[in-house]
């Protein structure tokens, strides 16, 4: 009898024991008839190698579970050499491996670091020859500030490819607003830092304020509403000198509102100057990046509109108090003089003497009257005039005067761009012509050939270079001819 294997059970089946429980009677005899007991046959084992069994289950995971979205903390980060990314992604309470391949287009991959909290996007998979089920990344997202941050630096680097940062496009702010447009909370402290400096600073501004949130779902929408609104405003009549975007400080999810894309395409597409003073002084925000200024705080912005008034009221107020200390001085000296007059008058004692010296005396005063008087007048000419000087500088005139120059410079843009444009098209039509005649295919249609090295593919350039035997290639324009040198 053939030796049976420790695997083979059929023996199992093919006999089950015939064990008597206690008790149980013996039959009568053996030649009664028993039922059979049913014949089980064992299945055929189906055997599979180790690469067919990873294979098998690599494609049931692929199939049942596919591409997935996991959360959870990098750990055991490498980059190699040849570009791909492996890494461990774990939790609490499991871990997983992870790779992301170079060939990846994802975003935010210099991003990956150990302990970055991350959610990736990813094919379950196995790795065949280790039997390791890993993920294959083809998403990567941060959480909490990383992921703000992030967004940021991408929101950022975008607007600046599209020119909304470029300093050429700014426009400076008027040296004496008169009408500004504030945008901010009603309720938050900014309002209360911007009014509180322009009342100090005693500036008699006409201000349109537009409350709005400015932190929160929607509040982004808010603020780019705002600024379109005061443009229409200011375009319908009630014409704007700048607007301000203001709040106060916070953490970066509490300006969030003001790094936007909305808010920054509603600043750069504001027809009026705008101010940008978000936060503190060392956050910064996109409205800061793409307004015409930016401020480092509330108080900043309100003390910068305010300045041209402040500093023309001051050197009114300081003109008029060096009028007044000038004339004080002159006629402090013509009352030392007259007093110096009367001293000596009251020493001479001959009454004819006396006469004569109150003659002068009296000639001395009319004369002391009339200087006065003309002294006066030059002094009050000179105060109207410096005020008819003020008078006539007039803001609005030279902001007339900038609008009208950027609006003939807006006409004449299309011109020079479509002239640009047709220079720049035929340099390049004039350079593909060049380009063309040096082609070697041009050379080869002038009847010209290039022999190579049949073996080698060395170009020929001389009878030296071959010998007898040679297997050589001669490339004509519409083809190739093989040859032998005998």
């Amino acid at each position: 009898m053939p030796a049976k294997s420790q695997w083979d059970f059929g023996d199992l089946f093919d006999q089950p024991s015939k064990r008597e429980k206690p008790g149980e009677a013996k039959p009568a005899s053996r030649t009664e008839e028993k039922p059979k007991a049913p014949v089980l046959v064992a299945p055929p084992r189906q055997i599979l190698t180790v690469g067919e069994l990873n294979g098998q289950v690599k494609r049931l995971l692929e199939r049942q579970v596919g591409r997935v979205w996991v959360r959870g903390e990098i750990t055991n980060f490498r980059a190699q050499s040849s570009g791909h990314f492996y890494f461990t992604l774990k939790d609490a309470a499991s871990q997983i491996g992870c790779v992301l391949f170079r060939s990846e287009r994802v975003a935010n991959r210099e991003a990956l670091a150990d302990g970055k909290s991350v959610l990736l996007e990813g094919d379950l998979t196995v790795y065949e020859p280790r039997g390791q089920y890993q993920l294959r990344v083809c998403g990567v997202e941060l959480e909490g500030l990383g992921a703000l941050q992030a967004a940021f630096e991408r929101l950022k680097q975008q607007l600046l490819a599209e020119g909304l940062f470029a300093p050429e496009r700014k426009r400076s702010i008027p040296a004496l607003p008169q009408r500004i447009g504030l945008v901010t909370s009603p309720t938050g402290a900014a309002i209360r830092d911007v009014l509180h400096v322009l009342q100090r600073r005693g500036a008699g501004f006409e201000i349109v304020f537009v409350p709005v949130r400015v932190q929160g779902e929607g509040a982004a929408g808010e603020i780019a509403q705002a600024v379109r609104d005061l443009n229409r405003l200011s375009a319908g009549g009630v014409p704007l000198d700048v607007i301000l975007l203001t709040r106060g400080g916070g953490s970066l999810e509490d300006l969030w509102a003001f790094n936007e894309e909305a808010v920054a395409r509603a600043v750069f597409e504001s027809a009026v100057p705008v101010i940008s003073a978000v936060g503190h002084e060392i956050d910064f925000s996109i409205s800061d990046f793409v307004a015409d200024f930016r401020a480092a705080t509330p108080s900043a912005a309100a003390e910068i509109l305010s300045e041209g008034w402040f500093s023309s009221r001051e050197r009114v107020e300081g003109l008029v108090n060096e009028l007044s200390a000038r004339m004080s001085r002159d006629l402090e000296k013509l009352l030392v003089a007259s007093e110096s007059l009367a001293g000596r008058l009251a020493r001479v004692h001959p009454r004819r003497r006396i006469e004569e010296r109150g003659q002068q005396l009296d000639d001395l005063g009319e004369a002391l009257n009339r200087a006065g008087r003309v002294r006066l007048r030059e002094m009050m000419t000179k105060s109207r005039g410096l005020a008819d000087r003020m008078s006539r500088v007039k803001p609005m005139v030279q902001i007339q005067r900038r609008r009208d120059a950027l609006g003939q410079l807006l006409r004449e843009l299309p011109f020079l761009a479509r002239e640009h444009f047709r220079r720049n098209r035929e340099r390049l039509r004039s350079a593909e012509d060049r380009l063309r005649l040096l082609s070697p295919n041009e050379t080869l249609k002038r009847g010209y050939s290039i022999t190579f090295d049949a073996g080698t593919g060395k170009v020929l350039r001389s009878v030296n270079d071959v010998a007898a035997g040679t297997n050589l290639r001669t490339k004509l324009v519409d083809g190739d001819v093989a040859s032998r040198v005998t």
